[in-house]
Formats: structure tokens, C-alpha cells, sequence
């Protein structure tokens, strides 16, 4: 394990790059100070903000590049543009070279998966990335996967993201077999597509010693935590996600104007502050910023890309955490435990992007 963690960071990235990245990353570097920091992008911006966060300038090293990838490009642009050269391919590649532990960005998602895999290449019997993220639930958190990396999935691809959804469970958890569900439209075994109902039997047949798969599970069962691990591909993952946190900021909305709407709801608002504050910590999307890029061989984490200071420095710390876990190795230990059989499945088709 590495006395310090080393992230790299595409300081170009997001809506608003280098303003929210270097803030962000000061903040994380509070909760950790055993923290370096590689930044690649134009160096006249960052160097403006590290000048206001002196902490983080003694940690960094500025790389310099004035080619950015934009949030709106596909990933077939990007990879023609910006291979080699933009803040993002070189803050992958600081991962590969092992300049630094873990790669971050708030950039382009698309492009950012293709370059990850495109540079860092997949694991083997694994074709392709997906999103994990935390999910905050009723009884703690799960795992939840794939929340937008590529569209579609077949059994293959379905076992592999209970495989490494497991891992990652594993180890932030402590949990020696997680549970995984499978996001359904229904429990019932009849209901669903043909690749998530040939996913469950083969899951139940195989019966995995790393994981504990406990069927189907609606979409309800996420918030409820009904697993430690939840397993869906990438379209209707990224829905649920979105719809989330939707829902978290309708939910802060309604709140705010109903403790404003009389006097006598703001007196009560003043002896509930503390409780209320509680909930508004617990349903903010930014807290639970941060999807791991699974199947890749490195770490690279994905932050929304309209997320401020706070919000980034939680997707940083969810890197800094996943190198202190030895999330890799983990991976790595469970796909050569049971490689042979994801191998044995049939192979998942590409996504089109």
C-alpha cells in the first residue's frame, strides 16, 4: 500500500473546470493530507486558483495542456482530438505509466470511457467498463451499477457487474459475501428481458462463493436497500440515477417552502434545524458524488460535471478511498477465482455511444 495516494486530475473537466477541480480537491486533501496531486490542463488557470489554496500547491505538479475535451463531444471525437494530448487522455495515462494511483475527472462521460479503456484496457473476461457509485438507502448504502457507461447488456455482461460490484462492496462494506439483486421490473422470475432472466439463472446455478445473489429487485428496493449490491446495465441505471436525485432536490424544495409558509412553520423549522439539516445532508446528490470506472486496469472515478467545490471533493475522496482499499487487487483476486466461468458465458455486444 502506498505511503501516499497519487491522483491525477483532469483540472479541464466539468462544466466549469479548473474553478470547481482545484477547490474541490483542497477540500479533499483536508479529510486526507497523505494526498499528491498531478494536474493536467492550461496552466494559467490553475495555477490562479492553486494560488488561493496554498495547502494544495505544495502536493501538486502542474502538467500543462490547452486541449480540453468537450462535454459535448462523442467519444469517437474525442478519442481523434484528444488522444495523447488532452487534460483527460493525460490524466488516464499518468495511471498507466503509474505516475499516480487513481485518475479523476468531471469531464465528457463518454469520452472519458473510451479513453480509460482505450489507455488502461479492460480485465480479463471483462468487456467493457461500467459506473459504480454509492447509493445512500434506508438500512446504510449499496452498491449500485452500471449507472451509464454503455447502453445495454447481455448475461455476460450482467454476472460481471455482480462480480465487481461485489468486490467493491467488499471492501468499502467489510462484507465477506454481499447480497446482489438484480433491477427488474418485477420479483417474479417470469418478468423481465431475456438477458436478465438468463443473468438470474445462471447466477443461481453458478452460486458464486464471493456473492450471495437474492433474486430480483424493483426499482423501489434501491432506496430501500434490499442489497448490497444492485445490478442493472447502463440505460435504465443512469435513469434511476438521475430520477434520484431528481427527486432528493423536489423533496429539499418542498421542504424549504413549507417551513417558510407561516410564521409558526419557521419557529418550528428553528426546533427541528438539526433534524432537518440531517435529512438535507443525507438526500444531497453531491455527497454521493463520485462512479468508480470498474473493469479497467486502473482507477478512474467519473463526477458529475455540473457538481461544485463540495461535490467534487467527495468524487476525490472516493478515489483516495478505492486505492486505499486495494480495490484493484480485489478485482483482480475474485475474476481469477472464477475467470473461467464469465468466460464460459457468452460475450456481450458493444454498446453504440
Amino acid at each position: 500500500m502506498p505511503q501516499k495516494v497519487r491522483i491525477a486530475l483532469d483540472a479541464m473537466g466539468g462544466d466549469v473546470g479548473a474553478s470547481v477541480v482545484i477547490p474541490g480537491a483542497a477540500i479533499s486533501l483536508i479529510r486526507h493530507p497523505d494526498t499528491e496531486f498531478l494536474l493536467f490542463g492550461e496552466s494559467a488557470l490553475i495555477e490562479a486558483q492553486l494560488a488561493k489554496c496554498p495547502a494544495m500547491k505544495a502536493v501538486s505538479r502542474v502538467v500543462h495542456t490547452d486541449v480540453a475535451v468537450s462535454m459535448n463531444d462523442k467519444p469517437s471525437q474525442a478519442l481523434r482530438r484528444g488522444r495523447k494530448t488532452s487534460s483527460m487522455w493525460l490524466a488516464i495515462d499518468a495511471v498507466r505509466r503509474g505516475e499516480a494511483d487513481v485518475a479523476v475527472s468531471a469531464g465528457n462521460t463518454g469520452a472519458l470511457m473510451a479513453m480509460a479503456r482505450f489507455c488502461l484496457r479492460m480485465l480479463p473476461g471483462i468487456d467493457r467498463p461500467a459506473i459504480a457509485a454509492v447509493w445512500p438507502t434506508m438500512r446504510g448504502d449499496s452498491v449500485v451499477l452500471d449507472l451509464g457507461a454503455t447502453i445495454g447488456g447481455d448475461a455476460h455482461h450482467l454476472m460481471a457487474l455482480a462480480v465487481m460490484g461485489s468486490a467493491m462492496a467488499s471492501v468499502l462494506f467489510d462484507l465477506e459475501r454481499p447480497t446482489v439483486g438484480l433491477l427488474n421490473i418485477g420479483v417474479e422470475e417470469v418478468k423481465g428481458g431475456e438477458e436478465i432472466r438468463e443473468a438470474a439463472e445462471l447466477l443461481r446455478e453458478m452460486d458464486l462463493p464471493q456473492l450471495e445473489y437474492i433474486g430480483f429487485v424493483e426499482g423501489d428496493g434501491i432506496g430501500k436497500g434490499a442489497a448490497d449490491v444492485i445490478v442493472t446495465e447502463g440505460f435504465s441505471g443512469n435513469i434511476a440515477l438521475k430520477a434520484a436525485e431528481g427527486t432528493a432536490r423536489q423533496i429539499s424544495e418542498y421542504l424549504r417552502g413549507a417551513m417558510a409558509r407561516t410564521w409558526r412553520s419557521r419557529i418550528g423549522y428553528l426546533f427541528a434545524k438539526n433534524a432537518f439539516k440531517a435529512l438535507r445532508d443525507k438526500m444531497d446528490p453531491s455527497k454521493s458524488n463520485g462512479g468508480v470506472l470498474l473493469g479497467l486496469r486502473g482507477v478512474v472515478v467519473k463526477s458529475h460535471g455540473g457538481t461544485d467545490a463540495e461535490g467534487f471533493a467527495y468524487a476525490v475522496d472516493v478515489g483516495y478511498e478505492m486505492v486505499r482499499y486495494d480495490l484493484l487487487t480485489k478485482i483482480n483476486q475474485m475474476l481469477n477465482r472464477d475467470g473461467s466461468a464469465l468466460a464460459s458465458a457468452p460475450t456481450a455486444q458493444e454498446a453504440v455511444s
